[in-house]
C-alpha cells in the first residue's frame, strides 16, 4: 500500500467553540485511533469536512510520493502516494492521509491476478467485482475535498505479458473508466499507461501515467513528447520514476544524482497532476544522498500549480 503525505504550513488559530470542544474531548479521554473499521458491504457514513478532526493543510503544488509507502514516511518531503488499500481499512486510512496533509491515489481492483481469467487474461467481470467491495463505503468527502487524487483503474493494460498474451484495449480501458464514474462520478480516473497507447476520444477516462526509466532516452525530450501526446488526446497526465529499476545502466537503481536531475525535467513541465515513483523501500529511500534529492523535487512538485487529475 502506498500513500503520502505533508507537513502543515503554519499553526492555525482555533475559534473559542473548537477549542471547548477539544478541552472537553481530552478531559473524557476519547481516543479517534480506537475507532473500529467496517466492512465494504456495510454502508458507512463518512463525517463531513468540517467535522473532521483538525489537520495539517496539503502544501500546495503536485503532490509526491512512492507506491508502496508506509505512513510513517509521510510528512515533509512525501505528500502523495498510490494506495492499494482495503475496504475494511479504506476509510481510517484515508482519514490518516487527510490529517497528514497528504493525497492518495487509489487502487480499488487491488493486484491484477485477482481479475484474470483462466486463461492469465483480463476479466472484467472480475475486476468489477473487485472494485464492487468499496460500493457500499461512502468515501465521497475524501474525493471532494482532492485527498482522493484519483481511481487507478489498470495497470500497463498495453503490456501483453500482464494479461496472457492479449493486451486490453484502450476501448475496454475506457469502459473501466465509464463504470467507475457510474459508482463515483466525481473521481478521476487514471490509467497506467502512456497516453499513446490510448484512443483518442475519451468520455470517462481522465488521466494517463507516464513512469521514467532511463531507457526512455533524455528526461527533458520524453517529458515534451508525453506532454504533448496527454494534450492530443485530452488526457490529463500522472509522471514518476522507476527509481528501483530505471536507473543506468537500465535495470540498476537509480542514484541521487539520476533521482534529482530527471525528476526535476519531470517536473520542468507544468502540465502533470501528481509525481508518483515505483516503488518504495526503505534501504533506498534512508539514504542520505536520495533523501536530500527527493528533498529537492518536493520543492520543485510545491512549487508547481495545483491541478485536478480530470481531464
Amino acid at each position: 500500500m502506498s500513500i503520502i503525505l505533508e507537513s502543515c504550513r503554519g499553526v492555525t488559530r482555533l475559534r473559542p467553540v473548537v477549542l471547548a470542544i477539544l478541552m472537553l474531548t481530552v478531559a473524557t479521554a476519547c481516543d479517534d485511533s480506537t475507532s473500529p473499521t467496517s466492512d465494504a458491504d456495510d454502508p458507512i457514513t463518512v463525517l463531513p469536512a468540517g467535522n473532521q478532526p483538525l489537520a495539517a493543510a496539503f502544501a500546495g503544488g503536485i503532490p509526491l510520493g512512492n507506491f508502496d509507502q508506509p505512513l510513517s514516511v509521510f510528512g515533509s518531503v512525501y505528500n502523495g502516494a498510490h494506495s492499494n488499500v482495503s475496504p475494511s481499512a479504506l476509510l481510517k486510512e484515508l482519514q490518516e492521509v487527510k490529517s497528514k496533509g497528504g493525497k492518495v491515489i487509489l487502487a480499488l481492483s487491488g493486484s491484477p491476478k485477482y481479475y484474470l481469467d483462466g486463461d492469465g487474461e483480463f476479466s472484467y467481470t472480475k475486476w468489477k467485482e473487485r472494485v464492487n467491495r468499496y460500493k457500499g463505503i461512502n468515501f465521497r468527502s475524501y474525493i471532494d475535498d482532492g485527498t482522493v487524487v484519483g481511481h487507478y483503474l489498470i495497470d500497463e493494460p498495453n503490456d501483453p505479458k500482464n494479461w496472457g498474451g492479449k493486451p486490453v484495449s484502450a476501448s475496454m480501458v475506457e469502459e473501466l473508466a465509464k463504470y467507475s464514474k457510474s459508482l463515483w462520478p466525481g473521481m478521476a480516473t487514471i490509467v497506467r499507461a502512456e497516453p499513446k497507447f490510448m484512443g483518442d476520444n475519451h468520455r470517462y477516462l481522465d488521466a494517463a501515467w507516464a513512469q521514467y526509466l532511463y531507457r526512455r532516452g533524455n528526461a527533458n525530450d520524453y517529458i515534451k513528447d508525453v506532454v504533448g501526446d496527454a494534450q492530443r488526446k485530452g488526457l490529463a497526465l500522472v509522471v514518476g520514476m522507476n527509481v528501483l529499476k530505471g536507473g543506468s545502466p537500465n535495470g540498476t537503481k537509480m542514484t541521487a544524482s539520476e533521482v534529482e536531475q530527471w525528476g526535476s525535467a519531470l517536473l520542468s513541465s507544468s502540465y502533470p497532476c501528481a509525481f508518483i515513483n515505483w516503488t518504495y523501500n526503505s534501504d533506498y529511500f534512508s539514504s542520505s544522498g536520495i533523501k536530500s534529492a527527493m528533498s529537492t523535487l518536493r520543492k520543485k512538485a510545491e512549487n508547481r500549480s495545483s491541478k485536478s487529475c480530470k481531464a
